[in-house]
């Protein structure tokens, strides 16, 4: 078994956002049978630990949760719409250190549209600007791009930087936990140019981090046109879920449900050493969605590091001797489209929907 891992926790699929991109608040848990605190306990010792949903402020133990998970995490990030704002507040409050993500999906209009929440934006941006003001170290926002919200995403990092914070991206993607199968991009070149704008101001900026977080957008780029992963995924071997429910799974990004096995019956070594987490890891080695989410390329960009390393020295210091601006025509579909060796029906022949997602 791995020295330590990294996890995520999903405390409840209750949610009361209706993103357009996410059903799962159409099949929410019952309060009675989310992961209790003593299951929490029985959870190995991690070096990073997501706390997600659904929405975990609706959780009214969330303190408690957050209080058993440092006693075995090294770092806690929690991912929220922000529309809790004094239960977060009071969270942080009872520590300081933990992070805090708030899914904002474009400015003001764009958002509340995305995340049906009439006052959405103006309740997360609220939120932030009130966790920095307490002095919050570990605070920043999320969005998932899609056509209708691309043309916000260097705008929405703008804001960021100049709040001093995290901003961490996504694509649309589909799986059990979306509870989505129709996900899709539709004007990628559009969608595309707006990363690529994006990953010049990243690399333009003073931050090492951000230089990475470069190469992660420019994974999101070759996400969007259906190309192969750039790293390996090792979900299921480093890296875990856990749901509502104690069922332990690889990943939130496959098409049914992968179970390895359930913590509210089971010790962690007893279900993390079975015949059936075994049987799921060798389909993750064989699974062909390549998915580009935050939870399984963060860890294989610390565990690969030379490869990332390399893209941002090529593109942070090289290109002061050529002058060269990154470009979405270093992925070879798009170049072969521009170069006229594919048309933009082939281009487009495979995407991001669940028919092409293996």
């Amino acid at each position: 078994m791995a020295n330590k891992l990294n996890g995520t926790v999903i405390v409840t699929y209750r949610c009361n956002a209706r993103c357009t991109m996410c059903n799962r608040y159409k099949v929410p848990s019952k309060p009675e049978e989310e992961i209790s605190i003593e299951t929490i306990r029985k959870l190995p010792e991690m070096y990073f630990t997501n706390i997600t949903g659904g929405e975990p402020f609706i959780r009214e133990d969330l303190k408690e949760i957050v209080g058993e998970l440092y006693k075995k995490s090294e770092r806690i990030v929690i991912s929220t719409n922000g529309f809790f704002t004094d239960r977060i507040v009071d969270l942080c409050k009872a520590f300081p250190q933990v992070g805090i993500r708030i899914s904002i999906e474009g400015l003001e209009n764009t958002n509340n549209e995305i995340r049906g929440l009439s006052d959405g934006y103006n309740r997360g941006y609220n939120t932030l600007q009130t966790l920095v003001d307490m002095g919050m170290k570990d605070v920043g926002f999320g969005m998932t791009v899609q056509d209708k919200n691309a043309p916000d995403l260097v705008p929405l990092y703008n804001i960021s930087d100049d709040m001093g914070m995290e901003f961490a991206t996504a694509s649309l993607h589909n799986s059990f936990y979306f509870v989505e199968s129709s996900n899709i991009i539709h004007d990628r070149l559009m969608v595309a140019q707006n990363f690529e704008d994006l990953i010049n101001r990243l690399l333009n900026s003073n931050s090492p981090k951000k230089w990475f977080r470069a190469y992660f957008n420019h994974g999101l780029i070759n996400y969007v046109f259906s190309q192969k992963r750039l790293l390996p995924c090792d979900m299921s071997f480093d890296t875990f879920f856990i749901d509502p429910f104690g069922d332990v799974m690889p990943c939130n990004g496959t098409k049914e449900k992968e179970v390895m096995g359930n913590l509210n019956t089971q010790s962690w070594d007893e279900l993390w050493n079975s015949a059936k987490a075994e049987e799921v890891r060798k389909k993750v080695r064989q699974c062909s969605r390549n998915c580009w989410m935050i939870g399984s390329v963060s860890p294989a960009m610390k565990k690969y590091l030379l490869k990332p390393a390399f893209w941002v020295f090529s593109h942070k210091f090289l290109r002061f001797f050529k002058k060269k601006k990154y470009s979405m025509f270093e992925n070879k579909a798009v170049k072969n489209f521009k170069n006229g060796k594919i048309t933009k029906a082939e281009l487009d022949a495979c995407s991001t929907c669940e028919s092409c997602a293996g």
